[in-house]
């Protein structure tokens, strides 16, 4: 199905295209007539045999719905280059069964751990159906709590020095970086002082940049900065410079409501989970018996499968953090 996306925060947003179920429809019919050949039920569903295998249309149609921004001109040709890459992967198949790959003990023990974790999946999908959509008025007061993604959204153009230092030589950076007119000129005074130091570049608008870190840096504005201390030194996020690019209640709505909704798939599915653990009887082994008796009272491991397209949650601002950051604007 074609489908129109849009994003905050790494959370796909889908809305189906118009009259999307008559188009999965055509793109069905499309790929029984392409690739099926013959006239019989069976014929139909058959796309190509290698050698005493069969590759069926379901198979093609498979893959090819999980491709974004198939046109529906664009299927016949999408599914024989799909139809192709079956074909290789089936020769492969063959051959590894040839050699008994399929029995290494490695490779069973990747398809069982694959198999549990689809089946995980389907767990959190079936919960998470029954999630209720947020109202207008929830839409609208996320949109309104959010001026710096929204409203007041910017385009940031930032510059990152990661700096080696120890915490006793923190204020004298500090000092350094307030005094210096430019970045350049406070470069020029870190190398004066010996200091080894990193730095990058980049622009990210205000939806890459993670919740947790958009506030503090949305109060910047152009030429200020922030420093944060870690283990290794001092890391200075200076805003060089951003432009306005507010988005409209009505061009985020989508995203809004898909965001809402994928938190309260997972919170049903954290919540169905803490239910099970707690009525389980759950008993650790060996060293993680030991770790599980050291561990604080009422903690337990993260287990919950998220649900799909969730993978940013809501989150306080407060200082910035430097991992997170660094996931949010690329940077390894």
């Amino acid at each position: 199905m074609h489908v129109k996306r849009t994003r905050v925060h790494g959370i796909s947003a889908r809305r189906a295209a118009p009259a999307g179920a008559l188009f999965t429809a055509v793109l069905a019919a499309i790929l029984l007539t392409a690739c099926g050949g013959g006239s019989g039920a069976k014929a139909s569903q058959t796309a190509a045999k290698v050698n005493k295998e069969e590759i069926t249309v379901h198979q093609i149609n498979f893959v090819l719905q999980r491709q974004p921004n198939i046109k529906p001109e664009q299927v016949d040709a999408a599914s024989r280059q799909i139809l192709e890459r079956l074909i290789d992967q089936e020769l492969a198949v063959q051959k590894a069964q040839d050699l008994k790959l399929d029995r290494d003990p490695r490779v069973v023990q990747q398809i069982e751990t694959a198999k549990r974790e689809i089946i995980a999946r389907a767990y959190a999908d079936h919960l998470g159906e029954t999630a209720t959509k947020p109202t207008d008025q929830e839409i609208k007061q996320y949109y309104n709590d959010k001026p710096a993604l929204f409203a007041e959204r910017r385009i940031y153009n930032l510059q990152e020095i990661n700096i080696e230092a120890k915490p006793d030589q923190f204020e004298a950076i500090r000092a350094k970086l307030q005094g210096a007119k430019t970045l350049p000129e406070f470069l020029e005074a870190l190398k004066a002082d010996n200091f080894k130091f990193v730095g990058s570049q980049m622009v990210r608008s205000a939806e890459q940049i993670p919740l947790n870190n958009l506030d503090a840096i949305a109060r910047l504005k152009d030429g200020q900065f922030i420093m944060n201390g870690h283990p290794n030194g001092l890391t200075v996020l200076f805003l060089a410079g951003s432009q306005r690019q507010p988005a409209t209640e009505a061009q985020a709505r989508a995203s809004i409501e898909m965001f809402l909704l994928n938190q309260r798939r997972a919170e049903l599915v954290a919540k169905d989970i803490k239910s099970m653990r707690d009525n389980a009887k759950i008993e650790y082994v060996g060293k993680f018996a030991e770790a599980a008796a050291s561990a604080p009272a009422g903690t337990t491991p993260a287990t919950a499968p998220a649900p799909a397209a969730s993978d940013s949650p809501i989150g306080a601002s407060g200082p910035v953090d430097n991992n997170e950051l660094a996931k949010g604007l690329g940077i390894k």
